[in-house]
């Protein structure tokens, strides 16, 4: 029951009562004054009854004192008495209005005429006395009948109080008992109403209204300060507390969505936060490296529930190769081939997992783990692969991670195609077309760097020409003599390998430029190339064309002259190189003026 329907309940009851203890307590005067009256009554009856007596006595002692001695004094105050006796008699002739009973009002007449006899017995003794008849005065005052008047008049009276008595008394102890039983329920009716509430104030303000809302007090003061962790008891009652109750778990319930979704909220900032930084940095790259290191410092970021691999693919397009990792994801290859994956065949991600209904991509081991492939795409062109692998113990990629991750795809290819074409761009700047060895562009750009940066390293310059090149033109046409110019720089890049770098410098002459060499360790270096060349058979087109020699002229720095006149010193050996009769190696620190 609600509080307002047990209020009202309560407020009727109170009423109720209120009014039925007054009506009590009305009742209880009424009957009190019924008492008052009942005892005027009695007082009244007994007193007129007990006073006419007294006058018929006074009255006879009068007459009696008169016939006695003879004063006059005694006959006015016989008179006197005679006229109140009568007065008397007019009252009790009205006693009904006293609520007398016909058995009372009987006695009452008995009364009269007893007093009537005995009255004129008195008054005949007056006149005998009168007429000097003193002897039949006396006679009459003190003799038999006027005893037996006396007696009977006095019987009467003694019977009218006690009916007077017998009837006022019970009268009375009817009124008491009304009065005391009217008085008693007026208090029992006072008790309920206090009872009642009593019982409203504890049960109703305290234990349904005081107690649940001091509880609900703090709760309430923790909710506004959004301390959403407070616990809310369930309170069942159909009531405005329990309404109330209703209300704070609701605001209670959106509080915590609402904080789930800010979380959400702030979280996907977050992401796309450290997307955009990363985008950013994508475009910064200089190289694939750069690339690798920044896809693996931020994926676990944005991802952390998810470890990783990223792959590009090689220039032959015939298989994939991993250039970056993070969180060591356990079930994928480190290299593959394109059709191996679901993704590259489809050219759109593809989710692989055995516990699925759909087919897992091959370069995966059979593992219940979720993997997901997200292929590298730019301008149509497939150029590489995101695969990414759930965790053990976390969750996996759900819709918006899904969609974020394609995003991050889509700007890791198109920077992973940039890297490519600018490559592509700086080589086609460096690199000789024919020979795919670097240019002389990239020659002057290296020794521009050594001039700057290495004053007091040793370098080591070889300058080589190809000995009669023109026969190879003349003799077996300029095809053949691009395959001998391919054949001799493959021998010194291969030859040369880290130690320097083998230039294409013009025509069929090439430099090689050895960082950190002595002239002797280039003389070393020089001779193994031009024996390696000379010591390789040439063929083209299934003829044997013959050797092929080369001339060297090698110079060095510092000790022998600055790196600006580097290739100058060394061209002027291999021309020495050239004049001596080719297929040798001249130093040019033995022509030099030193030397």
């Amino acid at each position: 029951m609600r509080i307002n329907e047990i209020t009202n309940w309560a407020y009727g009851f109170t009423v109720l009562l209120t009014a039925l203890s007054g009506a009590a307590f009305m009742l209880s005067a009424n009957s009190a004054n019924q008492e008052r009256i009942a005892v005027e009554q009695h007082l009244a009856l007994d007193g007129l009854a007990k006073h006419l007596a007294l006058v018929a006595e006074e009255r006879t002692d009068e007459a009696r004192l008169y016939v006695i001695r003879g004063h006059e004094r005694h006959f006015e105050a016989f008179a006197a008495k005679e006229n109140e006796e009568r007065n008397l008699e007019h009252t009790i002739e009205r006693i009904k209005e006293f609520g007398a009973s016909d058995e009372e009002l009987r006695v009452l007449q008995s009364v009269g005429a007893a007093a009537d006899a005995l009255d004129s017995t008195e008054q005949a003794a007056v006149a005998a006395y009168r007429r000097n008849d003193v002897s039949g005065a006396r006679q009459l005052l003190f003799g038999p009948e006027h005893e037996r008047l006396q007696a009977l008049l006095l019987g009467q009276v003694e019977q009218f109080s006690t009916l007077t008595n017998a009837r006022t008394g019970q009268a009375l102890e009817v009124a008491r008992i009304r009065s005391d039983w009217l008085g008693l329920a007026a208090k029992v009716m006072l008790a309920l109403t206090a009872a009642l509430f009593l019982g409203v104030l504890y049960f109703i303000l305290k234990r349904r209204i005081s107690m649940p809302l001091t509880r609900m007090t703090g709760i309430v003061r923790r909710l506004a300060n959004q301390d959403y962790t407070v616990d809310v008891p369930i309170d069942r009652r159909q009531d405005e507390i329990g309404d109330m109750h209703q209300a704070i778990q609701i605001f209670r319930t959106n509080g915590i969505e609402r904080d789930r979704m800010d979380a959400e909220r702030r979280q996907d900032q977050q992401t796309k936060d450290l997307i955009l930084q990363m985008m950013h940095r994508l475009q910064a790259c200089q190289n694939r490296q750069e690339l690798a290191d920044i896809v693996s410092r931020f994926a676990p970021q944005i991802f952390p529930n998810l470890a990783g691999h990223l792959y590009v693919m090689n220039d032959g397009r015939t298989s994939l190769f991993r250039i970056g990792t993070w969180l060591e994801p356990q079930h994928c290859s480190e290299t593959f081939a394109p059709d191996a994956c679901w993704a590259l065949r489809r050219g759109h991600a593809h989710i692989s997992n055995s516990a699925h209904d759909d087919i897992p991509c091959h370069h995966l081991d059979n593992h219940v783990t979720a993997g997901l492939c997200v292929p590298l795409m730019a301008q149509g062109d497939t150029i590489g692969l995101l695969y990414f692998e759930e965790r053990e113990g976390h969750q996996g990629v759900n819709e918006a991670s899904r969609l974020y991750l394609e995003l991050i795809a889509e700007n890791i290819g198109l920077a992973t195609a940039n890297l490519q074409l600018r490559e592509r761009l700086t080589s086609l700047a460096t690199s000789d077309a024919l020979t795919g060895l670097l240019n002389r562009r990239s020659l002057d750009e290296a020794l521009n760097h050594l001039a700057r940066d290495n004053r007091d390293e040793a370098v080591a310059c070889l300058m080589i020409d190809i000995d009669h090149f023109k026969r190879f033109n003349d003799n077996y046409g300029h095809d053949a003599g691009d395959v001998v110019m391919q054949h001799v720089g493959q021998i010194m890049r291969d030859t040369v390998g880290k130690a320097g770098k083998v230039f294409r410098f013009g025509g069929e002459e090439f430099t090689v430029l050895l960082p950190q060499a002595t002239e002797a360790q280039g003389l070393e270096l020089a001779e193994r190339l031009r024996e390696q060349i000379a010591a390789t058979p040439f063929s083209h087109r299934g003829r044997i064309l013959g050797s092929v020699t080369i001339s060297v002229g090698a110079a060095s720095s510092p000790q022998d002259g600055p790196v600006t006149t580097l290739v100058t010193r060394a061209d002027a050996a291999l021309f020495r190189a050239k004049s001596g009769g080719r297929n040798r190696t001249v130093a040019a620190s033995v022509y030099s003026p030193a030397a």
